[in-house]
This record gives structure tokens, C-alpha cells and sequence, in this order.
């Protein structure tokens, strides 16, 4: 079983993609043990702060580092992600030589209710993770539209076809993880 740092950049209460990633934890509990990365602490990045690191910022570069791999679930916004993900990615990057992101394994997925779903904010953000030296597994890409009747009443995926997708979506993650080939879907 592999664990899983789990990263979602809405600070939103009712954030629906807060509500996919419980739903892909209870799809993957059988390859993942997952552990959610809380970014609502985490201060703006500042440089001068870097040497001391505020507890915040260590508890999430802690969590990271003792994951084996790192899923983003991430919402679209003004066709780019989140401020709050890129804060966080440049304070996992930081001090220079200790950064966290180099040769992890990572994979993105996101929602929005618009028709492209997150495609535009997961292909800047597959960009800025080459940058800093992730290891990124980048298909099958996953841009979801939500609607109101895509979660079932018990928190999980409503439609067989999307759950069965996220299921093999998940079981690839974790095999390529593990160092195998992706399934080709």
C-alpha cells in the first residue's frame, strides 16, 4: 500500500473538489492509505522566512516527504490553479537543495463546472512541476465537469462509467508508483 499526500488548493468549505478527493480516497483505499495536505495555515511565501520555517510550512513538506507519491485535486480558476497551490509549491521548493518536490511521484485531477473542467490550470500546472523536478505520471488526464447529480448521496461517484474511469485512473497511479507501465487507457 502506498501512501499518499493529498493536496487540495480550495479553501472553500463545500469545495467540490475537497468532495472528489474523499471520494477517490474511499475509490483507492485499497492502494492508497491517503493523508490530506492542509494549505488554509500555510503563510505567503517569503523568502526571509525560509532558514525558520514557519510549523505550518514544515508540517507540509513533512507530510510530502514521507509520501510516496502526491495526487493534486485541484480546481480552475481565471483559467490557471489556485494562488494557495502555488504559494505551496514554492514553499516546498524552498530553501534551495531541500525542496520536496524533486523525484516525487505526482498525478493531478480537478473539477469545475465548466465544460473544459481544469484542463487549462493542469496544463500550467504540469509545467511548473517539471520545473521543480516532479515525476509526473500525466495520463490519463482527468478534467471533470461537475454537476449537480455527479456525487451520490453517500459522498461517492455517481455514475458507474466516471467511477470505474477514477477507479483505473487510481490503480494506474499506484502501479506507475511502483515503477510499472501505465494499463494504456
Amino acid at each position: 500500500m502506498h501512501k499518499l499526500a493529498v493536496i487540495v488548493p480550495s479553501l472553500r468549505k463545500n469545495s467540490i473538489n475537497r468532495r472528489l478527493a474523499d471520494a477517490l480516497a474511499a475509490l483507492g483505499r485499497e492502494q492508497f492509505s491517503f493523508e490530506s495536505v492542509r494549505l488554509e495555515g500555510v503563510p505567503l511565501f517569503n523568502e526571509d522566512m525560509e532558514n525558520d520555517l514557519p510549523a505550518e510550512v514544515e508540517e507540509m513538506k513533512k507530510t510530502v516527504a514521507a509520501a510516496d507519491g502526491v495526487l493534486i485535486v485541484t480546481p480552475e480558476y481565471n483559467r490557471s490553479f489556485p494562488a494557495v497551490l502555488k504559494n505551496a509549491l514554492d514553499w516546498g521548493s524552498r530553501p534551495y537543495g531541500k525542496g520536496v518536490w524533486t523525484g516525487k511521484c505526482m498525478a493531478s485531477v480537478g473539477m469545475s463546472p465548466g465544460a473544459v473542467g481544469t484542463a487549462v490550470c493542469q496544463s500550467q500546472l504540469r509545467s511548473l512541476l517539471g520545473f521543480l523536478g516532479a515525476v509526473q505520471m500525466t495520463r490519463p488526464e482527468i478534467y471533470l465537469q461537475y454537476t449537480a447529480n455527479f456525487f451520490a448521496a453517500d459522498g461517492g461517484i455517481a455514475a458507474e462509467r466516471t467511477r470505474t474511469f477514477l477507479a483505473s485512473f487510481l490503480a494506474d497511479f499506484a502501479a506507475w508508483i511502483s515503477g510499472n507501465t501505465l494499463s494504456g487507457k
